[in-house]
């Protein structure tokens, strides 16, 4: 459940007092979503999902509202894997106060995802198809940022859910320009990232005890916020920028 500050309007209206900077909203959202970054907020709102406020300067400004629809965005991409288009209509269906069934993703069979009740478990995989409709893109984009290592299927030929996230993001990316090939530095570099936090937690994983072995995976976690938030600050300072 999000926990958000009292004294927000509802989204949708003009509110004088309780509205929430970028910052904030991605401090709220982070207690649910850790992997959410001001660039998905960003994109979301690009989509239509979302339409904050903004002040004469041009700075963001969220309502409760703002945020508690992030969040449904957020757990349909999570839980679901349903393109933007489809948690859209959802949306609009919900404000509309019609009652709304939502697949999920269980287990896998022959390398394609089964879809399964709602109180089923949630699987951390995600077939071909899923993922080619949830990021609304093509085979030929997918071979080919499969070609540049942006994405990598497992030996069933399923990804791993984040998979998702990556692909949408190369896609918000191209609209700037910016083509997959010029996104393989980016791949080293988190590829580096990822080998570090690997070198700090290996002695935990290798731990007889069960207990210390689990307290490798918190750590790992903990340790990829970190450098996340490392790489994102360094980027900023590099550019000379400052993110609202």
């Amino acid at each position: 459940m999000l926990q958000t500050p009292s004294g927000g309007a509802s989204h949708g209206t003009a509110a004088t007092d309780g509205l929430m900077s970028i910052g904030t909203v991605l401090n709220v959202l982070r207690e649910e979503f850790p992997e959410v970054t001001i660039s998905k907020i960003r994109f979301l709102e690009s989509e239509g999902l979302i339409e904050p406020q903004r002040t004469p300067s041009g700075y963001r400004k969220f309502t409760v509202g703002d945020v508690e629809r992030l969040g449904h965005v957020l757990r349909m991409q999570r839980d679901h894997y349903l393109p933007l288009k489809v948690i859209r209509e959802h949306l609009d269906a919900m404000e509309r106060g019609e009652a709304v069934a939502l697949p999920a993703v269980g287990r896998q069979r022959d390398g394609e995802a089964v879809l399964e009740p709602l109180e089923g478990p949630t699987a951390a995989r995600i077939g071909k198809d899923e993922l080619l409709a949830a990021a609304e893109i093509g085979e030929e984009q997918l071979k080919e940022w499969e070609s540049y290592g942006l994405l990598t299927p497992m030996p069933d030929g399923a990804y791993d859910a984040e998979a998702v996230t990556v692909a949408s993001l190369v896609v918000e990316l191209g609209r700037f320009g910016i083509e997959p090939r010029h996104l393989r530095a980016m791949k080293a570099a988190a590829d580096r990232e990822a080998g570090l936090v690997d070198q700090v937690v290996a002695p935990l994983k290798r731990h007889r005890n069960p207990q210390t072995r689990a307290h490798a995976e918190a750590r790992t976690k903990e340790l990829a916020a970190l450098t996340m938030r490392l790489h994102a600050a360094l980027v900023q300072t590099a550019l000379g920028v400052r993110l609202p």
